[in-house]
């Protein structure tokens, strides 16, 4: 089965409300527009880079033609159109702190959908199980919030066999997108390969953050002995001795191999990349998340390409 929904999406989004949206809003001093600048934009043109440029605005293709670094100019609209590209197959259920990792991503996308629509910007979904994606059309204020989250568990009819596809939801979003948009896209991130293309083109055209929800037992499982472990998402079981100092040597590189390998497909597809673990404090997650934003902002010169979240 798919993991669960939240029960209740009314009364979660009152506790993200009371937890973190409102702590957020007094420490960012609703300073959202600046936080997602490039989103909510029409392109109006190049021009070359200036100092103190925001350096998420560089366009490199622009500057390998002209052998100049040029940046895109933008005419900035009244509000920000944000879209979440939900991953809710069965590898999210997984926790072992005893909070899956699919309750953290329905709380980050609580959290990130009532910060944009308290202050008037519009969200909308796409919310993929490993089926047929399903969108959820854009729309402002708190319904649209409650709209969203009840959307993450709609159809709960059983698992997809097989890896997930990441590359189906960006596409049908890549397909729907009209306008320049910010889009989230969160997700554990465990699905066969490809999707990284698909979202770099994403990337050219609308401002794209990656939410990699995570979990500390998937790279150091406790000692529980001997276990039967089964793929969530291929069925494949295997027996491990997680009491075995090889085995749990063999899987923390496997897992920072991973994580390795995650860190340089967002730089390469030019996005930010904010990863949260099941043990995290949302509050601190999302306000580091925005102080390094606001600081590549002033210091473009200490970032790459996709810069480093």
């Amino acid at each position: 089965m798919p993991p669960k929904a939240p029960s209740d999406p009314d009364r979660l989004l009152r506790r993200l409300e009371w937890t973190i949206l409102r702590p957020l809003d007094g420490l960012l001093v609703g300073d959202y527009r600046s936080l997602f600048q490039g989103a909510g934009l029409d392109f109006t043109g190049l021009r070359p880079y200036a100092y103190g440029d925001d350096v998420r605005t560089i366009d490199w293709n622009a500057t390998a033609r002209k052998e100049e670094t040029q940046v895109r100019r933008y005419h900035e609209d009244r509000s920000l159109d944000a879209w979440f590209v939900v991953d809710t197959s069965p590898s999210l259920r997984f926790g072992v702190t005893g909070r899956p990792k699919s309750d953290l991503a329905f709380e980050m996308v609580g959290a990130l959908a009532g910060m944009l629509t308290q202050h008037g910007n519009r969200v909308g979904g796409c919310v993929y199980d490993g089926g047929l994606p399903r969108l959820f059309p854009m729309a402002s204020g708190r319904q649209a919030v409650l709209t969203l989250l009840r959307g993450l568990g709609a159809g709960e009819v059983g698992g997809f066999p097989g890896e997930t596809d990441l590359r189906v939801p960006l596409e049908a979003m890549a397909g729907v997108l009209r306008r320049r948009s910010l889009v989230f896209v969160v997700s554990d991130f465990q699905c066969s390969s490809g999707w990284e293309q698909v979202l770099g083109a994403l990337a050219v055209r609308h401002e794209v953050v990656a939410v990699r929800i995570h979990d500390a037992g998937e790279s150091d499982l406790p000692d529980l002995g001997t276990l039967w472990l089964e793929d969530s998402e291929t069925g494949q079981q295997i027996t491990v001795d997680t009491g075995d100092p090889g085995f749990r040597r063999r899987m923390a590189v496997v897992a920072a191999e991973r994580d390795a390998s995650l860190t340089a497909a967002f730089q390469r597809s030019g996005i930010d990349a904010l990863s949260v673990s099941t043990t995290d404090d949302l509050v601190l997650a999302l306000l580091g998340f925005a102080h390094r934003r606001r600081h590549r902002k002033f210091h473009p010169g200490k970032f790459h390409r996709g810069g480093a979240s």
